[in-house]
C-alpha cells in the first residue's frame, strides 16, 4: 500500500514556474514507478492525462509532447519523494495535478495508464 499527498499548488502568471512535491509513505518508495497526471477544468476522471512518469529501477522518464521541454520530473528516493519542476507556464496548464504509484519493475520504459494509487491531487491555475 503507498500514500500519496501533493503539494506545491497555487496560482501563476503564465511564464512562471511552480514545483509540485508529492510525499509517499512506505519503505519501497523506490521500486514504484511514479506519475505525474492532470485534470482540466471540466473534464471527467477518465480525461485524466498523463503529465510525466519516471521509473522506479533506472529512473528513466517520459513526457507527454504537451509539457516536454518545460517539465521535469525527478524523485529523490531517500526523501520518499516525488517532484514536477514546471517551466515557462501556460494558461492550457491549468488543473489539478495528480501524483500516480504503480509496481511494474518487469515492464521496461515508463508506463501512462494503470496506475493503481492515487494522490488528491493540488491544484494549478496559470493566469494570461
Amino acid at each position: 500500500q503507498v500514500q500519496l499527498v501533493e503539494s506545491g499548488g497555487g496560482l501563476v502568471q503564465a511564464g512562471g514556474s511552480l514545483r509540485l512535491s508529492c510525499a509517499a509513505s512506505g519503505r519501497t518508495f523506490s521500486t514504484y514507478d511514479m506519475g505525474w497526471f492532470r485534470q482540466a477544468p471540466g473534464r471527467s476522471v477518465k480525461e485524466r492525462e498523463f503529465v510525466a512518469g519516471i521509473k522506479g529501477i533506472g529512473s528513466s522518464t517520459y513526457y507527454a509532447d504537451s509539457v516536454k521541454g518545460r517539465f521535469t520530473i525527478s524523485r529523490d528516493n531517500a526523501k520518499n519523494t516525488l517532484y514536477l519542476q514546471m517551466n515557462n507556464l501556460k494558461p492550457e496548464d491549468t488543473a489539478v495535478y495528480y501524483c500516480a504509484a504503480v509496481f511494474r519493475p518487469l515492464i521496461l520504459g515508463v508506463t501512462t495508464t494503470g496506475y493503481d494509487y492515487w494522490g488528491q491531487g493540488t491544484q494549478v491555475i496559470v493566469s494570461s
